[in-house]
């Protein structure tokens, strides 16, 4: 069983009520609601901590589920859904960001399709290769090591392999970006991790950087990543991603 949970956290720092912002005529939640639409699986929620998104996400007809305020990370307000709907252990779930309204379908079978085909690991997730110097700087960009078998060794906000002799911006041309991939945030678990994962202790490195995947590295846990089949198009942390967005929607229609 493969199903689809978008968690919708209404505050945002860098964006306040951030599913609810307008792209193109529509609230950024339904952009995304309709990507996971589209991407075949057998059941796709809506899990949010806000009442004004459960009501636009009800005028759709979407299933849309209340959770509580007090979650800290996506992983958390999934498991909540877990837990209260029953699924099965083994049934494949993939958590997709609320802020990820031009995500390709493809790219969110291929997650779950990444962890179905690897019993060694608990959780499986996506990278692209880094292409714009200045990404490797930006700590919107979350940057993933990898091992020779592409799993995860650590993710960051910060530069990732580290640049020696690099410590500025004044030369970004000056070094191979062969080694920097940047990370797609959508993971893909089964129901039972998902359980086990708030059971976990909160690692001081999830804290340090607020990357909630970083729990599972620090317990032991193996994360398997597979480059991404096409760009994921552009996600919104911020107003200026948000300017963008609205920009790219337009080259969409």
């Amino acid at each position: 069983m493969f199903r689809i949970i978008i968690p919708a956290r209404y505050q945002s720092s860098r964006l306040p009520g951030k599913p609810l912002v307008d792209i193109g005529g529509k609230p950024m939640i339904v952009h995304s609601y309709e990507r996971a639409i589209e991407a075949g699986a057998d059941s796709v929620v809506i899990a949010t901590d806000h009442q004004e998104i459960v009501d636009v996400c009800e005028a759709l007809d979407a299933d849309v589920f209340l959770s509580d305020v007090d979650h800290q990370s996506g992983t958390e307000r999934i498991a909540e859904v877990v837990r209260e709907r029953g699924y099965a252990d083994d049934d494949i779930i993939v958590n997709l960001q609320g802020d990820e309204p031009f995500i390709a379908p493809k790219l969110l079978r291929q997650v779950a399709n990444a962890l179905a085909d690897n019993s060694s690991a608990s959780m499986s997730s996506l990278f692209i290769p880094l292409e714009d110097h200045a990404e490797v700087f930006n700590p919107n960009v979350v940057k993933v090591c990898l091992d020779k078998n592409n799993y995860a060794l650590y993710f960051s906000r910060a530069s990732i392999p580290w640049l020696r002799g690099v410590f500025d911006t004044d030369n970004l041309d000056d070094f191979d970006l062969s080694l920097f991939h940047r990370h797609i945030g959508i993971y893909g678990y089964t129901a039972e991790f998902v359980k086990q994962y708030i059971e976990l202790p909160v690692s001081p490195l999830e804290k340090q950087e607020c990357l909630e995947q970083l729990r599972v590295l620090w317990n032991g846990y193996k994360i398997v990543m597979a480059e991404a089949h096409e760009l994921p198009g552009q996600e919104v942390n911020t107003p200026a991603d948000l300017d963008r967005a609205r920009e790219y929607y337009k080259t969409l229609i």
